[in-house]
């Protein structure tokens, strides 16, 4: 955690760590994993709703635990501007981060793969990596999603690449 700023450590000691090294392949070891999973996604909302820093809603979409669909949002110049979060677990999880995943805006950056899949190679994956199996998905929020839309999404805004939903609206009508 070295060269972390003192925020992002606060957030991340407070972040539940997970204990069962489970997969989606794993019977009743993977329940007991996703139940970690559910906590430590509870702890994340509920410290960021207490910090008026509430930015996401997510939820698995199946049964088993495996999709994960939800919304994200990030506020640039006093604007809100969300997308659709979506992503699947792994069969090798938790050795391998999920592929965190924005449709609306694949191929508007070059910091994206086809799909929609946010690049999370050089800085994240060996974080992942490090601290496997104790990050989940509630880590990979914190540590990935949350500085890729930090750092991503100014840019597509001042660029033009992406537009505020009122300003599309307003575009739309005229």
């Amino acid at each position: 955690m070295e060269g972390w700023d003192p925020s992002t450590k606060s957030t991340l000691t407070r972040i539940p760590l997970l204990t069962t090294k489970a997969g989606p392949r794993d019977g009743d070891a993977w329940k007991q994993r996703l139940k970690e999973e559910y906590k430590s996604l509870i702890a994340y909302t509920q410290m960021n709703k207490s910090n008026d820093n509430d930015w996401f809603r997510i939820s698995a979409s199946n049964t088993e635990g495996t999709r994960w669909t939800g919304k994200c949002w990030y506020v640039h110049n006093l604007l809100k501007y969300e997308f659709d979060l979506q992503f699947d677990i792994p069969v090798t999880y938790p050795a391998t981060a999920p592929e965190l995943e924005l449709p609306e805006i694949d191929g508007k950056t070059q910091k994206m793969y086809r799909g929609g899949k946010i690049c999370l190679t050089v800085h994240f994956k060996p974080l992942w990596a490090k601290n496997c199996p104790r990050f989940g998905i509630a880590h990979a929020l914190c540590l990935g999603l949350a500085p890729w839309l930090a750092a991503e999404i100014p840019i597509l805004v001042d660029s033009g690449m992406i537009k505020h939903k009122d300003d599309a609206a307003s575009s739309a009508e005229s």
